[in-house]
């Protein structure tokens, strides 16, 4: 009998202060879909990420000095290799993330436009002239100002999208000449560590860049410590508010949940706004913060709206994320997907209907379409991260913007009408980070101003607001009297 070949499978270090380190505790990170181990790695303990910090911390006062034209090149170094990697990337995104291997190159080649426009926004960082003689006693004076970088920053990442989240992290700090300590996701270092190897082949001072999976109590040292000046967070709301409430008097910056929603009015293009809405919510699997979560459709054209949204779903092809025909591969754990399905169950229980999908097999969840549901049940007030969308019509426009403002969140909301005056209602009175006239809240190209409101976060992320975020004005006053 012939004997099984066993593939070994690769266990990887960690990377701190310019070193690749096989130290702590072995871990086994699964592929979503099917549970396979497809790799291992070294998990820092707190004496690592104690040692990240102190790296970081001695690489600033190199990476606060390097002049514009010298940080510009490494971006464009990284860029260019990951853009050489791209296959490479994109197979471990669809692994590890188990996200569709077509969506994975997206993502790659999102990641390369994010360094190649923080390399552009390195050279932009211009000052101000201000004149001091407004008054009598202070004639002769003027002043500059200048943007410095803020010092030694910690970025906190989720799975959904572990490269390119990444590096809206990385990319800012670089441009403005921060060092930092990356915690990538549990479930999703693979990518981060590649970047790392990225960023090392690059030139970026060792120490500049660290990053190593921790538990979430070892961590803790990378936010209360008060040699960091910023910890940048993506992920859920509750973690987040937490992380702020123990940051002390370093600056946070919280990229946070949402259940996102679409207006779609009677002059719209009703086929086009359906196909939009199933390409945002149910991207993906629907695990993204500004997934299409919510939809409101004026009474008149809801019946037809549901109708396309329903034609548009049934072309949809749910599987194995490596195989190039899947449009939705699993949920990050089983779990999510059992949660995902109570909701949806608790929803019809309560007096919903459902149109389609909602079964479940293993962490695949079949795309949902609900209806009939009420503003309290968990699929509309809270964050459902699952590839289930709810269609509800409305009487009039204010009512439209009403609901829309009833959720605890504030992320972006899509709005799909030909009425001018509409859209400037929506943008003057939605309690959101952005009105996305004509599309869905997923759209997002990475050098626009990101982020929301109320329990989505604060702050802004996008190349030239996230390098504002990672540094600091100072003045200089010249008196030459």
């Amino acid at each position: 009998m012939a004997q099984m070949t066993i593939i070994p499978v690769a266990t990887h270090g960690f990377y701190v202060d310019g070193k690749w380190l096989d130290e702590g505790d072995i871990v086994e990170i699964r592929a979503p879909f099917d549970g396979a181990v497809i790799a291992s790695v070294y998990q820092g303990r707190r004496e690592h990420a104690e040692a990240a910090i102190a790296a970081s911390v001695k690489a600033f006062g190199t990476t606060r000095r390097l002049p514009a034209f010298e940080r510009q090149r490494v971006l464009r170094r990284i860029a260019d290799g990951i853009h050489d990697r791209k296959e490479e990337f994109a197979r471990t995104l669809a692994q590890e993330a188990g996200k569709p291997i077509k969506s994975s190159r997206l993502e790659v080649e999102r990641a390369v436009f994010t360094f190649n426009v923080a390399a552009e926004e390195t050279v932009r960082g211009y000052g101000e002239y201000l004149p001091l003689d407004w008054q009598q006693s202070t004639a002769g004076r003027w002043g500059i100002v200048k943007r410095f970088p803020l010092g030694p920053i910690v970025g906190i990442t989720p799975f959904n999208f572990p490269l390119n989240l990444v590096a809206h992290k990385v990319a800012p700090a670089i441009a403005a000449g921060c060092s930092m300590v990356l915690k990538p996701a549990p479930q999703t270092p693979l990518s981060a560590l590649l970047l790392a190897e990225v960023i090392q082949q690059a030139g970026w001072p060792d120490g500049g860049f660290n990053v190593l999976p921790l538990s979430n109590e070892d961590a803790g040292v990378l936010i209360s410590d008060d040699r960091i000046k910023l910890v940048s967070f993506t992920g859920s709301a509750a973690v987040g508010w937490a992380i702020k409430a123990g940051a002390g008097k370093k600056k946070v910056l919280l990229e946070l949940g949402g259940n996102s929603a679409v207006i779609v009015h009677s002059d719209a293009d009703l086929a086009y706004a359906a196909g939009r809405c199933v390409t945002g919510g149910f991207g993906y699997a629907g695990q993204a913060c500004n997934s299409v979560q919510r939809i409101f459709v004026e009474q008149s054209v809801c019946g037809k709206f549901i109708e396309l949204l329903l034609e548009e779903v049934s072309r949809l092809r749910v599987g194995d994320p490596l195989d190039e025909s899947s449009d939705l591969g699993p949920l990050i754990r089983e779990s999510d997907a059992i949660r995902v399905c109570d909701w949806v169950q608790e929803a019809v229980r309560s007096g919903a209907r459902l149109l389609c999908g909602g079964r479940r097999k293993g962490s695949l969840v079949e795309p949902a379409i609900l209806t009939g549901t009420k503003p309290t049940m968990k699929v509309n007030c809270q964050e459902i991260f699952g590839p289930v969308v709810t269609v509800e019509p409305y009487p009039d426009f204010p009512s439209a913007l009403k609901l829309v403002n009833s959720s605890p969140y504030g992320l972006q909301t899509g709005l799909f009408t030909r009425d001018a005056k509409l859209i400037f209602d929506a943008y003057n009175e939605l309690e959101v980070g952005a009105v996305i006239a004509g599309d869905v809240p997923t759209f997002r190209i990475d050098h626009m101003p990101y982020g929301g409101v109320k329990d989505s976060g604060v702050g802004r992320e996008g190349l030239r607001d996230a390098i504002q975020e990672m540094t600091e004005p100072k003045l200089l006053v010249m008196n030459l009297r």
